[in-house]
């Protein structure tokens, strides 16, 4: 009867479900993850503002800072009526690195689209949302608000500050 009772007791303690030692993918990380990822991420924002506040020093063109944290060639581009949601634009831009390498051999072009239903570079959509017809500017993109760590799978590597050229149409 004692081997029968010992025999159950192990059985139960081998079915106690542990809990994992690393999340599941798409799980949810500890504090200490969270907090290194935060400051990785603000080490390198901090990196590549330095370098790309370096790279305009050394450029014929003056490039000016806006609210959104990316570099514009337009002075004036942010004092500029601000376009709402619902209102339509189309436009295209180049990407460049910078080292003046353009990534693709075409513009990435997108017509008749509505503020507020589609999804863009943040940068790029605060850019076009000051912008008027046959307008252009460059804009200088930290990799956050570009690709971020992933990059885009293809030319655009991860953690890669990027130069777009862009134009509305």
């Amino acid at each position: 009867m004692k081997k029968i009772i010992l025999l159950c007791t192990l059985i139960l303690i081998g079915c106690v479900k542990h809990a994992p030692t690393h999340p599941p993918v798409g799980g949810i990380l500890n504090q200490k993850d969270l907090d290194v990822s935060k400051n990785r991420s603000k080490n390198l924002n901090l990196i590549e503002r330095n370098q790309i506040e370096d790279w305009i020093k050394n450029q014929d063109e003056a490039f000016y800072p806006m609210s959104v944290n990316y570099w514009v060639n337009d002075k004036e581009l942010q004092h500029q009526k601000r376009k709402e949601n619902g209102e339509v634009i189309s436009y295209q831009y180049d990407i460049y690195d910078f080292d003046l390498v353009k990534l693709y051999d075409t513009p990435i072009q997108n017509k008749n689209k509505v503020f507020g239903r589609f999804e863009e570079l943040k940068p790029v959509e605060d850019a076009l949302r000051h912008m008027e017809k046959n307008q252009e500017v460059t804009l200088l993109i930290p990799s956050a608000l570009g690709y971020g760590t992933y990059g885009d799978n293809d030319q655009i590597s991860n953690d890669m500050p990027l130069i777009i050229k862009l134009k509305v149409l």
